[in-house]
């Protein structure tokens, strides 16, 4: 087993202490290019020391998709601040210089081993370049709107391998273009437990989520003139977010949102940061309103 807080061989730097001066180097420019754990611990932490191990355990397991920074919260204060991290150990995940996951406390082996491996798979997997000309034939009938021919062609692609997350997420995107959520939901919920928490079909959960808020979308206008009224009003601004997003307009409420989290970031237990996640999530990581969202979200909590 990893030693708590133990120096990493010569040579490795999937694992290292980091400071608030090499938080840019360590963690904002190398998850660039490879996602980036840090781990926000403390001597005297007891649960640090249960998470500490099994952390270092799962990203060692990793094989180099994924590093591991620590940081000791009492020498290294600024960067703990600027993140709100109230408790420990807290753990956020970055990649692109972004945060884009976290969580606090110690958690048990699997779930740890389960957020490593979905903060690892951001950057791609290499072996998934080499998807088949069948899943590139079914994503393009899809995009030409042929659903049905997609769904069939995924739905082979399945039998041939159970445990293909392309062709499960594709096969649900099927679904969904064809106005059946509630098939495509089955579907989803029935992918296999080895790929539930891949990328892409948290993709399509998110995705399914906010067709499921935007079936109970309030009136644009109406939410527009309250929020107009009152500026404050962050349930108002809230559903006027949802309400836009169902009526295609996306960039509109990516911006509701990034104004409540600038009013309240702590409004309904951070529901505004939530929102954005999931937005972000059921898009194009390549999207420039994705890109430009987790720019400017990015750069308030760093203010």
């Amino acid at each position: 087993m990893l030693e708590l807080n133990a120096t990493p061989k010569a040579g490795d730097d999937l694992i290292k202490d980091g400071t608030d001066g090499t938080f840019g180097p360590d963690v904002i420019e190398a998850s660039q290019t490879v996602p980036v754990i840090v781990d926000f611990w403390a001597k005297w932490c007891g649960p640090c020391k249960t998470l500490g191990p099994a952390i270092e355990a799962a990203v060692t397991k990793a094989g180099g998709r994924v590093k591991l920074v620590k940081i000791d919260v009492d020498a290294n204060q600024i960067y703990a601040g600027q993140l709100q991290v109230q408790s420990i150990p807290t753990v956020y995940a970055f990649y692109k210089g972004q945060p884009v996951d976290g969580f606090q406390g110690a958690l048990p082996p699997s779930e740890i081993n389960a957020f490593v491996e979905k903060i690892a798979a951001l950057a791609g997997d290499p072996e998934a370049e080499g998807l088949t000309a069948a899943i590139e034939a079914a994503n393009q009938m899809l995009a030409e709107g042929a659903a049905s021919d997609a769904a069939e062609t995924f739905a082979a692609i399945l039998q041939e391998e159970p445990n293909n997350a392309a062709a499960y997420a594709g096969l649900v995107r099927s679904y969904l273009a064809l106005d059946d959520v509630d098939q495509a939901e089955a579907i989803l919920n029935g992918a296999p437990a080895e790929i539930s928490t891949d990328p892409l079909l948290e993709a399509v959960h998110a995705q399914i989520t906010l067709l499921r808020e935007a079936a109970n979308a309030g009136p644009v206008a109406e939410l527009q003139a309250t929020v107009d009224a009152e500026p404050d009003n962050h349930q108002a601004r809230f559903d006027l977010s949802v309400a836009l997003h169902a009526n295609g307009k996306v960039e509109e409420a990516v911006n509701e949102l990034l104004e409540l989290f600038r009013r309240d970031r702590e409004w309904n237990d951070g529901a505004a940061k939530t929102q954005l996640f999931k937005i972000f999530d059921a898009r194009d990581a390549k999207d420039p309103i994705v890109l430009n969202g987790r720019r400017k979200l990015s750069s308030m909590i760093f203010a």
